[in-house]
């Protein structure tokens, strides 16, 4: 019998997209199939961790995994899937792996038979076809025992069971003729897998879509982010961190505009250019309805001069034009979003529309009020509880300069410094991660204006810290810079919460928040706004 697992994967609606988007802005035609294999710029990229939205590789763990193991082939993509997983850690196969694959270690097999099974590995047991092949060659097992070895390996309902194949394993291993400390490592090994392990076609089907998504974003960065927005939610990334990272890579961003955006977010031409702009879609204002965007969309042909016109012509509700000009979606119309607003306040004393009111007829003139201007923190601060983004500023950047009375450097600075240096970073909390295979660490990711730092806590660090770990929105943290084959943490000493600074961006008094604390293996997408409060 033939098990086929049919996965219903965000990332496969994500590339489908961008292959439309592809074809439609640029000509090019692709399938799953036929995309360039083995290109080595795309290679160069997730050799840099520069893997923000890419499927399977954008997490904490992988990032920290790929300078050390640094994929240059496909099938290294195939490895890399499968290591990074709780069987493998668990039964300590990640470093003997990454040890032999830097020529650290020698590569030794006891058996020709052995070398058969695990030469693609290395000698180390990755996968659980290459468990199965070890019990069947290597302890005398029957393909039947194998195979309920690899129930015990891969069902959640034979959890724990694979220790009843411990003393047949081991034992038929010493007789024929192995070493039982290897035997008995071995079984560790594959031990691991009961905490989850992936069959090698498993990975293989992984590890495809890793390199489509990772040739899209090389090639196309603006493509990418653009399909990946219209995918969302998946992943571990906010609109904001995707919206962030394209720019990094030279994507121009484009607001939310009444005149401009479709529901989804579109490419729109450059002058002079021959990339695409990223537009962003009506989807991305909290609260709007896909059939109210529609609608918009629909009557705007050449375009509203006023939250008036967009009234009368699409039929759109106050509450929905005020969810526009809080986004400062009206721009176009030649007003931000505060005079927008106040255009809206004053439609709520005009009379009910009649029923065969011409659209093009001219608005009465109407006094405008002098308002006075939004500070840049609080245009930020309406960004992101709006669209849980600002193509403004980032929110460090407006505190630069406290930040950096306080010693703070910014996050692109960590690479001119030693390893062991002592040093203070700040940032949005992005991610808290405390994976059950990290002995008790948890894992903090910090975003300012120029990128992100990664956070080691450690228990003792958690207890003295344990509020500012938990609540805080904005985290300064001081601690060690480590250092590792192109992989940077920072040990934290010492963490504190700036959440006053953020509450004073909007022009408000420090606040507590409502939210409640987030639990240490809690992944936050980096929006600003949670419950009704500013910047979760």
């Amino acid at each position: 019998l033939i098990k086929v697992d049919v996965l219903g994967l965000g990332m496969l609606s994500c590339i489908r997209r961008s292959f439309e988007l592809l074809e439609a802005h640029y000509g090019i035609r692709h399938t799953l199939g036929d995309v360039p294999a083995e290109d080595p710029g795309v290679y160069g990229m997730i050799q840099r961790a520069d893997t923000i939205g890419v499927f399977q590789i954008e997490s904490r763990a992988q990032m920290a995994m790929l300078p050390r193991l640094k994929p240059a082939t496909f099938y290294d993509l195939v490895i890399e899937v499968a290591i990074v997983r709780p069987g493998p850690i668990q039964g300590d196969m990640v470093h003997p792996y990454l040890r032999r694959r830097r020529g650290v270690e020698p590569v030794e097999y006891p058996s020709m038979e052995l070398r058969e099974v695990l030469g693609k590995t290395l000698g180390v047991p990755l996968f659980q076809e290459q468990a199965m092949k070890i019990a069947i060659v290597g302890a005398g097992f029957s393909p039947a025992e194998a195979d309920q070895l690899r129930r015990a390996m891969a069902s959640f309902r034979n959890y724990g069971t694979i220790h009843r194949f411990r003393d047949k394993f081991v034992d038929g291993m010493v007789e024929r003729g192995y070493d039982r400390k290897f035997a008995e490592r071995c079984f560790r090994q594959i031990e691991g897998f009961g905490d989850y392990g992936f069959p090698e076609s498993h990975a293989a089907s992984f590890a495809l879509l890793v390199y489509i998504s990772s040739w899209v974003k090389h090639h196309y960065p603006e493509v990418f982010a653009c399909a990946l927005l219209n995918s969302q939610p998946m992943g571990f990334y906010a609109p904001a961190q995707i919206v962030g990272d394209a720019r990094r890579h030279g994507v121009e961003v484009r607001p939310v505009d009444v005149n401009h955006s479709e529901w989804d977010c579109t490419l729109e031409p450059v002058d002079s250019h021959p990339r695409m702009a990223l537009r962003l879609g009506l989807r991305q204002i909290r609260g709007l309805r896909e059939e109210g965007a529609t609608r918009i969309v629909t009557a705007r042909e050449e375009g509203y001069r006023s939250p008036a016109d967009l009234r009368r012509r699409a039929g759109t509700r106050p509450t929905v034009l005020t969810r526009l000009a809080r986004a400062d979606a009206f721009i176009s119309t030649g007003l931000d979003r505060r005079q927008a607003a106040w255009a809206i306040r004053s439609l709520d004393q005009m009379e009910p529309l009649p029923l065969f009111d011409s659209p093009g007829e001219a608005e009465p003139p109407r006094p405008e009020p002098a308002l006075p201007a939004m500070s840049a923190g609080e245009q930020v601060v309406a960004d992101y509880r709006t669209t849980g983004l600002s193509l403004k500023q980032h929110p460090t950047a407006l505190l630069r300069g406290r930040l950096a009375g306080r010693g703070v450097r910014p996050a692109s600075h960590l690479e001119e410094l030693p390893a062991g240096a002592r040093v203070t970073v700040a940032g949005i909390v992005l991610v808290r991660q405390r994976p059950g295979t990290a002995g008790r660490i948890v894992f903090v990711t910090l975003e300012d204006e120029t990128g992100s730092s990664n956070l080691v806590v450690f228990p003792s660090v958690q207890e003295r810290c344990r509020r500012a770990l938990l609540t805080a929105r904005l985290m300064v943290c001081r601690g060690r810079l480590q250092k590792e084959q192109g992989v940077i943490h920072v040990i934290a000493d010492r963490i504190d919460s700036l959440n006053d600074w953020l509450d004073g961006l909007a022009g408000r008094p420090p606040q507590c928040s409502s939210a409640g604390p987030v639990a240490p293996g809690a992944t936050t997408g980096g929006a600003f706004v949670h419950r009704g409060r500013f910047f979760h």
